[in-house]
């Protein structure tokens, strides 16, 4: 392994590989959403929106809590342990989660199984970003975070034809299929992946250069920057889970009323439709954003900070014609605008966060953005089950507003590292 890893693409490696453990991630997640109505024919609560201790709403969001609540503590851990024993741990459990749901047949167990998932789920993202975030340098930071990124939108993608696959196949045998994909892949990354700095380390019975703790929430929640970039993921993730949980049924029903379909047929194009579009232009934006981030910040510090500016500008009309319009094709070009913008934001979240945040506390940070992030998209996603969809998307358009502002005036890096 050590003579894999002195090879000059090994970072780039690392960055495929964990490409495609975003993939299972967000597959895993995603595709109950678009095999809601196909589940509900054995679990009949999954039918309802209603968002109390039974229905769509409230199973979506028992997820959510727990990988948020999780998340701070994943990222102390991150900052401490081999990151690699995390990110294959974690790749099993929820993979065995997924498998496990296969055989589900009550809502009882349907929900435990979820936050479960959560929970293994949330130990994955900060010691992923943090390592791909050590071995490549401010030049290629943003690129190799990007294409991370494309492998949690291809995982929405696959995740978006859960309704067809379900179809074709059964819902009972999608889960058991992608879970025991993942549960083989952790294997490979066993013999593929490596975390160096933190294998030495862990030889000596304390790493010197680590703080407690306490002492690296201290340093973090003491940061002024830490609490802009944190104010501003928070609100950007309320819009980002809202589309992942709520965006195929928000287009279900503008094509049932568009093309006089039922709701559970238009679901099966809805789907598709929402997912691929909006995974597919989050795609272009990341590869955009990346590129264009590392380049700018070349010759501006605050190069990463505007290219982020810039997706936030094109993701507040977005939000707005995605809640009121009615016409299909303008509820699509919504998507479609939404999605660059989210990818310029995405990208840049963990390199902005670098240069304020020294390497020895960035999983650390990052999991309270996390768990800020997700907890506000907990509160998105079940306040959206009792609300009208399209008003809900359009007010959460004003909210972005602020969070530009917020970004363009507060954040003032001064290097493009932070050591």
């Amino acid at each position: 392994m050590s003579k894999i890893t002195e090879k000059k693409w090994y970072p780039w490696l690392v960055v495929i590989l964990l490409s495609g453990v975003a993939f299972l991630n967000y597959m895993d997640r995603q595709m109950l959403s678009t095999m809601r109505f196909a589940m509900s024919e054995d679990i009949v609560e999954v039918a309802t929106s209603y968002t109390g201790p039974w229905g769509w709403g409230a199973l979506m969001a028992a997820f959510m809590w727990i990988y948020g609540l999780m998340s701070p503590v994943s990222g102390a851990i991150a900052d401490r342990l081999n990151r690699k024993n995390l990110i294959v741990g974690s790749l099993f459990v929820w993979s065995a989660v997924t498998f496990l749901m296969g055989y589900v047949d009550t809502y009882v167990q349907l929900y435990i199984l979820r936050a479960v998932m959560g929970f293994s789920e949330a130990l994955y993202i900060p010691a992923a970003l943090s390592l791909i975030a050590d071995i490549h340098s401010g030049k290629t930071r943003s690129m190799a975070i990007g294409i991370h990124m494309t492998g949690l939108y291809l995982g929405q993608i696959a995740g978006g034809f859960g309704s067809i696959f379900s179809g074709l196949l059964n819902w009972h045998t999608v889960f058991l299929l992608c879970g025991l994909v993942g549960m083989i892949y952790s294997v490979v990354l066993i013999l593929f992946i490596s975390d160096p700095g933190r294998e030495k380390s862990a030889k000596s019975v304390k790493d010197p250069n680590q703080p407690s703790v306490l002492k690296s929430i201290s340093l973090v929640l003491s940061n002024m920057a830490f609490w802009a970039v944190l104010f501003v993921f928070t609100t950007l993730s309320m819009p980002g889970w809202a589309t992942k949980n709520w965006l195929p049924e928000l287009l279900a029903n503008v094509i049932s009323n568009s093309w006089g379909m039922e709701i559970g047929k238009a679901m099966d194009y809805a789907g598709p439709i929402a997912v691929i579009s909006l995974a597919g232009a989050s795609f272009i934006g990341a590869m955009i954003g990346g590129r264009l981030s590392d380049k700018w910040v070349q010759t501006n510090v605050r190069g990463r900070v505007y290219t982020s500016c810039i997706g936030l500008a094109l993701i507040v009309p977005s939000l707005v014609f995605m809640g009121l319009g009615d016409s299909l094709i303008a509820v699509i070009f919504a998507i479609l605008c939404f999605g660059i913008g989210y990818g310029f934001f995405d990208t840049n979240n963990m390199p902005i966060l670098c240069q304020f945040i020294p390497s020895r506390q960035r999983a650390t940070a990052y999991g309270f953005i996390n768990m800020s992030g997700v907890l506000g998209g907990a509160a998105i996603t079940t306040a959206l089950g009792s609300l009208s969809l399209g008003e809900g998307f359009a007010l959460l358009g004003g909210v972005t507003v602020l969070s530009l502002l917020i970004q363009f005036i507060a954040l003032r890096p001064k290097t493009v590292n932070m050591e």
